[in-house]
Formats: C-alpha cells, structure tokens, sequence
C-alpha cells in the first residue's frame, strides 16, 4: 500500500512553524517511515504538485496568492492549517486596522508601490481547511498528535480549554494578582502556558476557545479595574480578524 504523500506549503509568515516541524528530531525518521514527504522548502530540494495531505503555513495577505491556495486545495485530500497565521491570520492581521497604505510605507518607504498586498486573513477565510494546529509556533505535540491522528482515521484530541486550566497545574501565580492582565481565561490552551510561566503575558496566540466564558472575563476585568479596551489591544495582536469580523 502506497503511503499518503505530503507537502508543506508556505504564505505570508516567517516560517517558523515548518522549523518546529523539523525539531521533532527524535519522530522525524517514524514519521518518514508512514509518510513521503514530497514538497516542504525548508528541508528537501525536490518538489512534487502530487500530494494527499497538504501543511499550509502562513496567511493570506495577497490577492495573487488566491488561485495558488485553491489550487493546492483542490490537489490535496486533506489540508491543515499550520500555526497562528494560517489559522487567525496572526500578526499579519495588524496592518488591516493600522492602514494598509500606512503599514507598506512604514516597511518599503519610496518603494511600497513595488510590493502587492491586501487585507491579511487566514487560510479558511478563503478555502475550507479540515484541521488546525494552533500555535505561534506550533507545538512539536500538537503536530504529532495530528500527525498520528490522520494516519488512523481518527479526530485529533486538540484542547479547547483555557490557559488558565494549564496554568493552575503549573502551580503559576495568577497575572491578574501580579495587577497585569492576560487572554488566559479565553485563549486556548495547548501551549502548557509557556509564556505565563516564563514572565509573560498569554497573547491567546493560539485563538480561542470554542466557548469562552466572557461573562467571567468581563467580571475579572471589572474586580480588577481593567477595561474592554485593554484587553482588546492585546487581543488584536493574534486574534484581530475576529474583531474585523465584527466590525
């Protein structure tokens, strides 16, 4: 029996979530072993349009790239969006409420004519994706257990609970104690908090929950004097294309 062939295909992103991919050192030689791996730039020169399973990493952030994120849809039995800007559009999506014109001379100056953009959105807001690995970037976990989980014909066990669930096993001190605040109690966990647990603020890179209980977010914000405002700036870091949605 012929083993599923896979691509790895790259948009607007820095490329670090195909990087995790090749940190799984200790998998990566079981993983060659049930798949081919055909195309993905950042580890082989060979390039094959001939595929089963599609890895998109990045956002949508040119309308050229279009009919080449249709085409790869069409090609591929399944495709996964890969990492925080496939999946929400990640930080990409900043530019779409700070300007667009403004963003491309603040980056290129004189030359911001030469370059094509447009709004930045995720892969599903063009073409429908039949999985997520959430993440910026992508836990070597997550993608494994994806991995494995396609293989055998069976749903993905992602987390759809907050931060907050695994920052309380971590035996972390609550930001909102600290007087900071953070997207914990809506973010999607995952992670294993990494960055409350290292000093920082949860960015809720990892989207949001399913169900998120704003009604007690809105209650932590209001004991501890923060506003909607506050929130939704740091909310927007990742997560801005829901809020564009809305608007």
């Amino acid at each position: 029996m012929a083993k599923p062939r896979v691509a790895f295909h790259d948009f607007t992103s820095c490329e670090g979530c195909q990087l995790q991919v090749l940190n799984c050192e200790d998998e990566i030689l079981g993983i060659l072993a049930a798949v081919d791996i055909v195309n993905f730039r950042e580890a082989i020169d060979e390039k094959s349009e001939d595929y089963d399973i599609a890895f998109i990493e990045g956002a949508i952030t040119r309308d050229s790239d279009i009919p080449r994120l249709q085409e790869i849809r069409q090609r591929a039995k399944i495709l996964v969006a890969l990492g925080a800007c496939a999946c929400t559009g990640g930080l990409n999506v900043l530019k779409n409420f700070r300007g667009i014109e403004a963003s491309m001379k603040t980056v290129y100056g004189e030359a911001a004519g030469w370059y094509e953009t447009s709004a930045a959105r995720p892969i599903d807001a063009v073409v429908k994706d039949d999985a997520k690995v959430h993440g910026c970037p992508i836990p070597t976990e997550e993608f494994l257990e994806l991995v494995k989980s396609v293989l055998a014909g069976r749903t993905p066990q992602i987390p759809d609970y907050p931060v907050c669930v695994e920052c309380k096993l971590r035996e972390n001190v609550c930001l909102y104690h600290k007087g900071q605040y953070c997207m914990g109690v809506v973010a999607r966990a995952g992670c294993k908090a990494w960055c409350p647990s290292y000093g920082g603020r949860c960015y809720a890179c990892r989207g949001l929950i399913s169900d998120p209980n704003n009604k007690a977010a809105k209650e932590i914000l209001d004991e501890k004097g923060l506003t909607i405002q506050n929130v939704l700036d740091e909310f927007r870091l990742f997560n801005g294309v829901y809020d564009v949605a809305k608007e």
